[in-house]
């Protein structure tokens, strides 16, 4: 099983990296942050419309960086559009984490979109790769900051 999931690790990086979803700047967007992570020379910014219900209607990003920085971005705002500011940090908590912390020790995130966390789960593998952790979470950072009205963030920051 651990194979298969590698694979379509793999394969998901390459899609998504080659054929970024959502990448360039919008016309209009209500909220943008930046993000940096000088060790590997990833830059992105993330630009949300977020509607007066709290929901996130549209998010792009642009930037440039490493297959799993741009493939990380793109799958985030597939599967963020739609979703609610507490949706969306929720499923932020939860991406951190499975990047970051052995599965026994990821926090309690509440009830998540299955249909998200199905997708997000094939990005676990980066785990392995203590080094790409920066690379696979700096774009949901920068999309956090952007909803709480960050102008930046950087991969050097003590939360990351």
């Amino acid at each position: 099983m651990f194979d298969d999931l590698r694979d379509l690790y793999q394969e998901v990086i390459l899609d998504h990296g080659k054929n970024p979803r959502n990448f360039g700047k919008p016309a209009a967007f209500n909220r943008t942050a930046r993000g940096d992570n000088p060790m590997c020379g990833d830059k992105i910014a993330i630009y949300l419309t977020v509607g007066d219900d709290g929901t996130i209607q549209d998010l792009h990003f642009d930037g440039r960086g490493c297959a799993i920085s741009q493939a990380s971005a793109s799958l985030m705002t597939e599967i963020l559009r739609g979703k609610s500011m507490k949706e969306a940090e929720a499923l932020f908590g939860y991406f951190h984490d499975m990047c970051t912390k052995d599965e026994d020790d990821q926090g309690d995130h509440g009830t998540l979109d299955e249909d998200a966390t199905d997708k997000l789960a094939v990005m676990s593998g980066v785990r392995e790769f203590p080094m790409r952790v920066k690379c696979a979470t700096l774009a949901w950072h920068t999309m956090n900051a952007a909803l709480h009205g960050e102008a930046t963030t950087s991969t050097e920051n003590a939360s990351f």
